[in-house]
């Protein structure tokens, strides 16, 4: 629940300041906006009153105008290279043993801050394994709880693939963390709406980034699916009772490189 304040004297009254806010905070009276009754105990702070006022004459508690990274024209990709950006992305499931360094991971972590989020509640919660050594742990126990599974009900256990990725794990090929030497994992309260969505959101802004330095990721399916399930796991993780794990990702160099794009599906849409 900031505070906002407009500086009247940098005002020009261009009203971008009432479009722009999704929860209306302002109004506009004789050219100049007025926020509206209490309008600090509804602003989400999502700064977007701040950032679009092309004269800095809107500030909020903690975010000033001068507090916000400008836009850099010079900086715009073209759509040609964003296009081949985002589908140069691969799953990547051979890694190269050598870790990532600390400044770098905290680099493509620190880009998640911009993902969206409902109402920029801002939910999500990290767990970055660093060491080989834990994200071998987590495989392991990944296929304990896998074990139990298949006792408890070896039918449903065969419909999701539960014994050969046992087998293929005790033979040497680890599937489960692909032998990626970092694992992140998202996670966030339990049983709140979007939080699923907000999580999704951030784990794909981290691809994303982690792509630029040249990293690869792919998402850790089990790992999440047995996260939520596995005491030992959560233990190990150390993840609070209340929190569910809604995604998590493996990170490392990727041992090949791609020389190529392979073709998908067109979107499956009905235009209306």
């Amino acid at each position: 629940m900031p505070s906002i304040h407009i500086d009247y004297s940098r005002c020009v009254g261009d009203g971008i300041c009432a479009e722009i806010c999704p929860l209306k905070l302002y109004r506009m009276e004789d050219n100049k906006p007025q926020l509206l009754k209490g309008a600090g105990a509804f602003c989400i702070a999502c700064g977007h009153c701040v950032a679009a006022c092309p004269k800095g004459a809107i500030a909020l508690e903690g975010m000033t105008p001068d507090d916000c990274t400008p836009v850099e024209p010079g900086l715009r990709i073209s759509a040609d290279a964003a296009e081949h950006f985002l589908m140069r992305r691969r799953s990547t499931r051979a890694y190269k043993p050598a870790p990532v360094a600390r400044h770098v991971l905290e680099e493509v972590l620190d880009l998640s801050r911009w993902a969206p989020s409902a109402s920029n509640r801002q939910p999500v919660k990290w767990i970055m394994l660093e060491k080989p050594e834990e994200v071998r742990k987590v495989a392991e126990l990944v296929i304990h709880w896998m074990k139990d599974m298949m006792a408890q009900d070896m039918e449903a256990a065969k419909k999701q693939r539960l014994p050969g990725l046992v087998s293929l794990f005790m033979a040497g090929q680890d599937m489960i963390c692909r032998g990626a030497p970092h694992l992140l994992l998202a996670h966030a309260p339990a049983g709140v709406p979007f939080m699923a969505q907000d999580c999704t959101a951030a784990i794909t802004y981290v691809e994303l980034a982690a792509l630029a330095h040249d990293l690869g990721t792919c998402w850790a399916g089990y790992v999440t699916w047995a996260a939520n399930i596995s005491a030992e796991l959560r233990t190990l993780l150390e993840l609070p009772e209340e929190d569910q794990v809604y995604g998590a990702i493996l990170l490392g160099y990727p041992k090949y490189r791609y020389s190529r794009i392979p073709e998908r599906f067109a979107p499956s849409v009905r235009w209306r």
